[in-house]
């Protein structure tokens, strides 16, 4: 009796694997909907997907047609395929990406192409930047493709010397200049500022260049002595007074109310 069971329990696993290509092909999970030919279980979730180099059209996987110059994605959605570097798509073909003269690929994208250094981009190619005298190429890829050494100023397509004034300084920047500390521009000189008794001068880039001393107001050019009145005290600023607490103001003095 045993041995007999032991038969059939191998004959019927037999069976199983027998048939199991051919149930794992047509069928699929619990829908029994047919699985098409290359295709595979989906690796997330359930359904199916299909196989590396198809891509799904309803409920069958057609060959991706791969063009000249181009490998296969690894992924399930779009066109299934790119081109290799330095090939640009053109509708269904890969064409060599067309280098102009003093040009290169461009190595982040593989498609285009970007003009050496010393060249700039344009509708025929890549035309060489005329540097003018006084000049050097710049490192961005925008405006004229040079800049002016430090001294000098763009005019037109040249670059001309600075006239530093006396009492000047050439800027960070190198094409510009501004007065020495004490002195402020006027046309195209330097002049001293002129500062007050009972002042200091202010680095300020408007306006008036000194300030009164604390306890002295401005009146026209000068810094004259504020009087402060009985039972008052220059406020925070300096330049004017305010009543002692308890004490109001009445009439330009501070009473007791």
């Amino acid at each position: 009796m045993y041995r007999q069971f032991r038969r059939a329990k191998v004959l019927t696993i037999a069976v199983l694997l027998l048939f199991a290509p051919m149930l794992s092909s047509t069928t699929f999970g619990q829908t029994g909907k047919p699985m098409p030919e290359n295709a595979q279980a989906s690796r997330y979730g359930s359904g199916w997907e299909c196989s590396h180099g198809f891509r799904r059209q309803d409920d069958t996987c057609f060959e991706v047609k791969l063009p000249d110059n181009a490998f296969l994605t690894n992924s399930s959605y779009g066109k299934g395929w790119d081109c290799h570097y330095g090939f640009v798509e053109t509708g269904d073909q890969c064409l060599a990406v067309p280098v102009p003269d003093n040009a290169y690929i461009d190595p982040y994208s593989g498609d285009r192409w970007k003009c050496l250094r010393g060249y700039h981009q344009s509708d025929a190619g890549c035309d060489l930047i005329k540097v003018p005298e006084n000049a050097f190429l710049s490192e961005t890829t925008q405006g004229s493709g040079w800049e002016c050494e430090r001294g000098y100023r763009t005019t037109d397509q040249a670059c001309v010397q600075l006239e530093v004034p006396a009492h000047a300084y050439l800027t960070t920047s190198g094409n510009e200049w501004r007065c020495d500390r004490g002195f402020e521009q006027k046309d195209q000189a330097c002049i001293a500022v002129q500062v007050p008794k009972n002042a200091i001068f202010v680095d300020a880039p408007y306006g008036q260049k000194w300030k009164c001393d604390r306890g002295f107001e401005m009146k026209s050019d000068k810094c004259l002595q504020i009087m402060v009145p009985e039972n008052a005290h220059l406020n925070s600023t300096g330049s004017a007074w305010d009543c002692n607490h308890p004490y109001r103001l009445r009439s330009g003095v501070c009473v007791m109310e």
